[in-house]
Order: structure tokens, then C-alpha cells, then sequence
């Protein structure tokens, strides 16, 4: 009824090493291990070494979850500094020993949004979508990658939803609110731009350009814009367009 849950592996391989049974103990705790829960199932390999040291199957086991474990330790390090092609790797390692683990794919997901490969991050997210559709961070990946790729609209959509799954998913939160933030800056700036109010749209394009430094994409595009604006309105013109121009072959990416 329900094979994805590890707790339900995890109890039945403690009843089963009670009953003696520590063959098919072991074989619920790789279940366990395979789904992600390596602290878990560490606990229960060494309750297996306890009553069976000989046991090869347990100690090679034992030595993965501890490996998973210490995959996860460096991924949340690296993720902290920004490191994300080194979290990529991790959770690469960590998902040849938990092959099941949402959450493992979800944060290579997300790091390889952030690395700008949108495509083989919204695969990912879809995949797990596809098994779980409720699944909160995965929305929030695949509007993450719509929002880089400056389909805002479709983007706060995603976001959106991963906030009714889960409404209290910072993440979605504050990106959603940065997206909507970003277009309204981003469409009162060229209204300006239209009306003749150079002045105006140039500060309005310096505003959007502050709301996420990540979204290089649209981020290339008020700076483009800024560079026309600045070409319209006299004052420093051939400066400030020069810097735009800088700025916005800095951010796309390189052929």
C-alpha cells in the first residue's frame, strides 16, 4: 500500500532481527538505504553487525549508509558556499547507494538550475513530478528554471503550487515573490521607456537589476535595455551604455 515509506522498512527489519530473521532483516534496511534514510538504516546495519558480526552483507552495507551519510554532510557544506557542481557530485555518489531518493534528485535538480543546465534540471524535477505530483520542491525546481529562462508567468505558476502543497517552502516563497517583483519593475520600466521618460526607466531597470543577480538571463535584458535608454538620453550616454554593454556580455552565457 505504501512502498515508498522507509519508516515501514525500517520497523519491519527490527521485528524481523527480533524473530532472528536477519537475511530478509537486511534486505528491508537496503530498502531504507535505497530510499534515502541512510542515518536510519545505518542504525539498523549496526544492530545486524551486533547479532551477526560475521555477516559480510551487513558490513558492506553499514560502510555504504555511512558513505551516504557522509555524502550528505559535504553536499550541504558545498551548498551553503554556492559550490554547486561539487553538491551535483555528491548527490551523483550518493544516488549509486539510494537510487530512490527524491530528495537526493531534487537537490541536484535544483544546483543544476543554479548552474544555468535548465534543461537536465527540469528532467529531473519531471521525473519526480511524474511519481509524485504533490511533490513541493520539485514544483519549485521546474518554476525555478522557467524564472531563469524569463518565463516569469509560467514560473510563479509552478511557484504557486508548490506553495499549496507545502506553504511554508521558503524557497517558493521568496522566489515567487521576487519573479512577480521582477516582471512589474521590468514592465514599468519599459512603459517609461515608451512615454519618453528616459530618467525614470533607467532607475526602474536599476531597480529590477537588484531583485535576483541569479536570473542572468533576464537580468542580460534590462541591461540591454538600459544601453537603449541610456543611448536616448544624453547625460553620460556613451559611459553608461559602454558599462551596460560590459555587463550584459558578462552575463550571457559563452557559445
Amino acid at each position: 500500500m505504501c512502498p515508498k515509506n522507509a519508516s515501514y522498512y525500517r520497523n519491519r527489519a527490527a521485528t524481523l532481527m527480533m524473530l532472528g530473521r536477519f537475511r530478509e532483516a537486511l534486505g528491508d534496511d537496503k530498502c531504507h538505504l535505497s530510499l534515502g534514510n541512510a542515518m536510519a538504516a545505518c542504525r539498523s546495519f549496526q544492530r545486524a553487525l551486533e547479532m551477526g558480526h560475521k555477516n559480510a552483507q551487513a558490513q558492506q552495507e553499514f560502510k555504504n549508509a555511512n558513505a551516504v551519510i557522509e555524502y550528505e554532510k559535504i553536499a550541504e557544506t558545498d551548498f551553503e558556499n554556492r559550490d554547486f557542481q561539487k553538491v551535483v557530485f555528491c548527490m551523483d555518489r550518493a544516488l549509486e547507494y539510494a537510487p530512490a531518493c527524491h530528495c537526493f534528485k531534487i537537490l541536484k535538480a535544483e544546483c543544476l538550475a543554479m548552474l544555468g543546465h535548465y534543461p537536465e534540471a527540469q528532467c529531473v524535477a519531471s521525473d519526480i513530478l511524474r511519481m509524485d505530483s504533490t511533490n513541493a520542491h520539485a514544483l519549485y525546481v521546474r518554476g525555478l528554471c522557467l524564472d531563469y529562462e524569463d518565463c516569469i508567468e509560467k514560473a510563479v505558476q509552478f511557484f504557486v503550487q508548490a506553495l499549496r502543497m507545502a506553504p511554508d517552502h521558503e524557497k517558493a516563497c521568496v522566489t515567487c515573490r521576487n519573479a512577480k517583483a521582477l516582471k512589474a519593475k521590468k514592465e514599468d520600466g519599459n512603459k517609461a521607456f515608451k512615454e519618453g521618460n528616459y530618467k525614470l526607466a533607467c532607475e526602474l531597470y536599476t531597480e529590477a537589476l537588484g531583485i535576483d543577480p541569479n536570473n542572468t538571463k533576464t537580468n542580460a535584458k534590462l541591461y540591454c535595455h538600459q544601453g537603449m535608454e541610456t543611448i536616448q538620453n544624453a547625460e553620460n550616454a556613451d559611459l553608461l551604455s559602454l558599462t551596460s554593454s560590459v555587463d550584459t556580455v558578462h552575463l550571457l552565457p559563452s557559445s
